[in-house]
């Protein structure tokens, strides 16, 4: 899931048909894109300093918003997206478990909300299947079980091999656990397994994010994602940072290690296909993800859950007990939503496909933006590919400014 995706905040929109449906044009186009699902799971064992996501410590939350309900009630939202799409034609391309740590609930809970899924809509034949997991957070059991029950691809979030780093993020597994749950997660069968890296924590120097690139490589892991630590308001982070305790993230100090990330993992097999994301092969790739990036389609689960369907864009209640009273009530659970005009798409496209190597097709920029190219190009930011526009390496170091000036 891109990062910002599942944050706390909901933003502004007009109200939500109290039955979820869409309107008729988004409908009558929908299947024309790819087809996913999204399903958060809000619950994690404890709450890390820097993340500012829609997640909840507490197992026990009262109006059916409880952890060991939680399938149940994520089990009549995918209920409902059968019934507002009626898609029996439209087959699941991909399903994406995020969090949250989706591997709190038992294996054979996730294992049967996909099975939901497929009998609701039917999966792909090739359908990529994927979990977030804490790597403290499975076994070589329930790894089994989620592989046996679908699941075609798993992300560890391993963000550091420093000690002292993972204490400063409040992270509970130790270094070497995140090999243990690779080389598990290879031995039961899962073929595509993703690392998450953070880079730029206080105190992180250079030394420790080389050491954590190469324990990131030597997990044998084919898909490496490695994002720059950002600092959310209302965090813990942002609070001991205001306090004086710690140093703000430096920009000039992010910008080397995204050089060193791309030197250690292009030297190891991996390429980029998108700014924050390395694969060993087009197949490692994160379909799921790529989704979200090339303007398709994809139902989101779950309390704070964003969907998008052919332009209409909408997002649930934040709280599990708010969202679990909605469906039992048999309302949507949708808070607000937004109908996107032409521009709009056309500027995040814009915004999302310049990000990925496969590059921005020119048809999407307007005249100002095409009169930026030559600017970019010349700058090294852009080079051209065909009938599209590809960053550079430094343009990845500037990808914000360069999206800029393409919608100047």
């Amino acid at each position: 899931m891109p990062r910002r995706q599942m944050a706390q905040s909901l933003p502004d929109g007009e109200p939500a048909p109290a039955d979820g449906a869409l309107p008729a044009d988004a409908l009558s186009a929908f299947g024309a894109r790819p087809f996913g699902v999204y399903v958060h799971v809000p619950f994690c064992a404890s709450r890390c300093g820097y993340c500012d996501f829609n997640t909840y410590t507490a197992s026990e939350l009262g109006g059916g918003g409880a952890q060991s309900q939680y399938a149940d009630v994520a089990a009549q939202e995918i209920d409902l997206a059968r019934d507002v799409l009626d898609a029996a034609d439209v087959r699941v391309e991909t399903v994406f478990f995020g969090g949250g740590t989706p591997t709190l609930l038992p294996a054979s809970e996730l294992v049967g909300l996909v099975r939901r899924i497929d009998e609701s809509f039917g999966l792909a034949s090739d359908a990529e299947v994927t979990t977030e997991a804490n790597p403290e957070s499975v076994d070589r059991r329930s790894l089994a079980e989620l592989r046996e029950g679908g699941f075609t691809r798993i992300s560890f979030g391993m963000q550091s091999a420093a000690t002292h780093v993972l204490q400063l993020l409040d992270r509970q597994h130790t270094p070497g656990r995140v090999s243990e749950a690779v080389a598990a997660a290879h031995d039961v069968g899962f073929e595509h397994v993703n690392v998450d890296l953070i880079y730029g924590t206080p105190g992180e120097t250079d030394e420790d994010w080389q050491a954590s690139l190469d324990a990131a490589v030597a997990t044998g892991a084919d898909h490496v994602s490695a994002y720059a630590l950002i600092v959310e308001d209302g965090t813990r982070l942002a609070s001991r940072i205001r306090r004086g305790e710690l140093p703000m993230p430096d920009d000039d100090v992010a910008a080397d290690r995204y050089l060193m990330a791309e030197e250690t993992l292009s030297s190891n097999g991996f390429q980029w296909y998108e700014v924050s994301n390395w694969a060993r092969s087009p197949q490692a790739r994160s379909r799921h993800n790529l989704l979200y990036w090339t303007d398709a389609d994809w139902w989101g689960i779950g309390p704070g859950a964003h969907s998008h369907v052919r332009g209409v864009r909408w997002w649930n209640v934040k709280h599990p007990t708010a969202y679990a009273g909605r469906l039992q009530s048999g309302s949507s659970p949708a808070h607000a939503r937004e109908i996107l005009d032409p521009d709009t798409r056309r500027v995040e496209q814009v915004m999302l496909r310049t990000r990925l190597r496969d590059g921005l097709p020119l048809e999407l920029l307007d005249a100002d933006g095409r009169a930026a190219v030559s600017r970019l190009e010349s700058d090294g930011l852009l080079e051209p590919l065909d009938d599209r526009l590809v960053l550079t390496l430094r343009g990845r170091l500037l990808a914000d400014a360069v999206v800029r000036e393409l919608l100047r």
